[in-house]
């Protein structure tokens, strides 16, 4: 009756798992029409007594095709460049722009790029690793020595976490995917590869 209950229990929580992506995407579409559709409707009402559904997405859709195509010509490209100098000159403000251009290049990178490949990194004491993502490398001048670039996420939400810098022979090499990895974050540790690569392997 015990293993019954467990059973039950380990595949509910990973119902639950699977269905917060979907609760998310849910979320979002809802206060996407809850907000612009719903403000753009009433505009349409109070000018024409008319307000077709579905308006208020299509005239977001239409914005982003419209500066899409502005910031691709030569015009739009000098407005974005004359934008950055002002921003740059406003402390707080050239730092959220910064921050911000930051994001955009890193969502533009394709798909893969983001999280290069999996690693996992000393924690705490010898012998104890933690799951991060390699982002990228770097050279240390004063040694020589090849550094990772390595993203750990704080479980279960892994937009937040730290950057730690990782001599590349000390970091180890799990054999696992990123979406592995990120489901080992995402669930705390309940769903996931069960096996990890061998100790000697470093990261490639």
């Amino acid at each position: 009756m015990i293993g019954a209950v467990r059973h039950f229990r380990s595949y509910v929580l990973r119902g639950l798992l699977a269905l917060i992506p979907l609760a998310l995407t849910t979320l979002v579409l809802y206060l996407i029409y809850a907000y612009v559709d719903r403000q753009a409707a009433g505009m349409l009402r109070r000018l024409f007594g008319v307000a077709p559904p579905g308006v208020g997405l299509l005239a977001v859709l239409l914005l982003l095709y419209v500066t899409g195509l502005v910031a691709s010509n030569v015009v739009g490209r000098w407005l974005i460049r004359a934008t950055e100098r002002v921003a740059e000159r406003v402390p707080l403000l050239g730092a959220t722009w910064r921050v911000g251009r930051q994001i955009a290049h890193s969502l533009s990178l394709p798909e893969g790029q983001l999280f290069r490949r999996v690693a996992l990194v000393p924690y705490l004491t010898p012998g104890q690793w933690t799951v991060g993502f390699v982002t990228g490398t770097l050279r240390d001048e004063a040694t020589g020595e090849k550094l990772l670039k390595v993203y750990v996420p704080t479980p279960p939400n892994p937009t937040s976490g730290t950057i730690v810098l990782v001599p590349e022979a000390h970091a180890r090499d799990p054999g696992w995917t990123v979406e592995e990895a990120l489901q080992t974050v995402i669930s705390g540790g309940l769903i996931g590869p069960t096996r990890i690569g061998s100790p000697a392997a470093p990261v490639a």
